[in-house]
């Protein structure tokens, strides 16, 4: 029997993935991850070269990154607590170009979500702390990682903020426009 299910999402090449849980009474036990299930599972060869790790607080937004040079496809899963976390469509010439999909992952259900190179990712933090996990298919590489605004009414994402005031990173505060994005990395995958 298959380690987990992928299933496309509104974006086609970004994959919601369900891992198989064995559980009882005594808790549970599951593959977090598991390199010819996943590959079989999104039909591509994907290597992985990087795990990252964040904690953060209620009401934190990270996003929407992506780099420009040497692209991160991402792995993104949570490991305490609940977070929104966003997709969104940055290749240029892409028929879904400023496209978004959001999904709630939380510890509880083990859910992932597979956001392939050249999309923007972003998350808010939704329980009290949450504390997400994700694999890089790249290294990062600050000199080319922009910063595309997680409230840009273009792309316009539904975050549930329900009366939460989104704390950013001075730099995820001063995102480019998606139109700017455009016109500055014409050349992006």
């Amino acid at each position: 029997m298959n380690a987990l299910k992928a299933r496309p999402t509104q974006l086609a090449e970004v994959y919601w993935i369900e891992p198989r849980i064995f559980g009882d009474d005594r808790g549970f036990f599951f593959e977090s991850f598991n390199v010819r299930a996943f590959n079989q599972a999104i039909g591509r060869d994907v290597s992985f070269v990087q795990d990252n790790h964040s904690k953060s607080r209620r009401g934190v937004l990270r996003g929407l990154h992506l780099q420009t040079r040497k692209p991160q496809g991402k792995l993104i899963r949570v490991t305490q607590g609940v977070i929104f976390d966003v997709a969104v469509d940055l290749r240029l010439g892409s028929d879904t170009f400023g496209q978004w999909v959001g999904f709630t992952l939380d510890a509880e259900h083990h859910h992932q979500l597979w956001i392939p190179e050249g999309f923007g990712h972003g998350f808010l933090t939704l329980s009290e702390t949450a504390e997400v996990q994700y694999k890089a298919t790249d290294f990062y590489d600050p000199g080319h990682e922009v910063s595309v605004a997680w409230d840009d009414p273009e792309v316009a994402i539904d975050w549930p903020l329900n009366g939460l005031v989104p704390q950013c990173s001075s730099k995820d505060q001063t995102g480019l426009a998606l139109s700017e994005f455009k016109a500055r990395y014409q050349f992006v995958l």
